[in-house]
C-alpha cells in the first residue's frame, strides 16, 4: 500500500503501480530513470526505492512532480530524455503510458536502451489492443495501442533481450476505458489540433483532484489490483521487462 502522504493516483495508475511495484522490487535496483513522469505520482514512489531521476517535458507537470519528488531525494530533469547527462546509464530505465505518444516510437526504444547500463533492465507500460482505440487515445495524443507481438518486435529490433510482456487491467481497465471513451468524445472536439499538443497536457488529464478523492480511489481499486493477478494474460494494457545484453 502507498504511504499517507504519497501523491494520489487515478484508478489505472493504481492498477499499473500494482504490477510495477513487484517488478521494481525482484529487480531491486539501485539507480532508476523515469522518462516521461507526469506529475511524480508514481516517481515518487520511485524515488523511495533507489536513485532516481526523472524527466518531463510539460511545464505544470514538471513543475508538480518537482515538488513531490525533490523533497525525497529524487531529481527531475525539464525536458526529455535528451536531457539526461551524456554518458548517463541507469540500473532501471521506465517509461509509463509514454512510448505510444511518439510518432517513431522505434527510434525512441533506440534512444532509450543505451541509457539502461549493460546488464540493466529497461521497463514499460503501453495501452494494448488496437481494435480499442477510441476518442480517449485521441484526447491523450495516442498514435497507436499495441499488441504484445508488436511491442516485443520493436524492443528486440532495438537490441533488448529477455523480453517478458504481461497484460493487466483485467477486468476493471474495461470499464474505465469505456468511461473514459465517453467522457473524452466531447472534448475532442475542442481539444488542441496535433497529437503532440495535446500529449503536452495528458498526464493532468484525469486525476485526482484531491488526497481524499485519491483515498477513496486507492481503497475502490485495491481488490481489483489482487483480482487482476488472476488474468496476466487479459487487459486493455501491457506491462514489458526487457534487458540490456552485458
Amino acid at each position: 500500500m502507498a504511504r499517507q502522504h504519497d501523491p494520489p493516483l487515478a484508478p489505472r495508475a493504481w492498477l499499473r503501480w500494482a504490477v510495477v511495484r513487484r517488478v521494481v522490487a525482484d529487480l531491486a535496483p539501485a539507480s532508476i530513470l523515469e522518462i516521461g513522469c507526469g506529475m511524480g505520482g508514481v516517481g515518487a514512489r520511485l524515488s523511495r526505492t533507489a536513485e532516481y531521476v526523472g524527466v518531463e517535458p510539460d511545464d505544470r507537470s514538471w513543475a508538480t512532480a518537482n515538488e513531490r519528488i525533490a523533497p525525497l531525494g529524487g531529481r527531475v530533469v525539464h525536458g526529455d530524455h535528451n536531457k539526461v547527462p551524456d554518458g548517463s546509464t541507469y540500473d532501471l530505465v521506465c517509461a509509463f503510458e509514454v512510448l505510444e505518444h511518439i510518432a517513431d516510437d522505434v527510434a525512441a526504444l533506440a534512444d532509450w536502451l543505451p541509457l539502461v547500463r549493460p546488464g540493466g533492465h529497461m521497463l514499460l507500460s503501453v495501452p494494448a489492443d488496437p481494435h480499442r482505440f477510441g476518442p480517449s487515445d485521441v484526447l491523450a495524443g495516442h498514435y497507436r495501442r499495441y499488441t504484445a507481438v508488436e511491442l516485443g518486435q520493436r524492443l528486440s529490433g532495438a537490441g533488448a533481450v529477455d523480453i517478458k510482456l504481461l497484460h493487466y487491467g483485467w477486468p476493471l481497465a474495461y470499464l474505465l476505458d469505456s468511461v473514459r471513451n465517453r467522457l473524452s468524445r466531447d472534448r475532442v472536439s475542442v481539444a488542441a489540433r496535433t497529437a503532440e499538443e495535446r500529449t503536452s497536457t495528458s498526464g493532468r488529464l484525469f486525476q485526482p483532484k484531491s488526497a481524499l478523492l485519491g483515498v477513496i480511489t486507492r481503497v475502490g481499486v485495491a481488490p481489483f489490483a489482487v483480482l487482476q493477478r488472476l488474468r496476466p494474460d487479459a487487459g486493455p494494457a501491457l506491462i514489458v521487462v526487457a534487458r540490456r545484453p552485458d
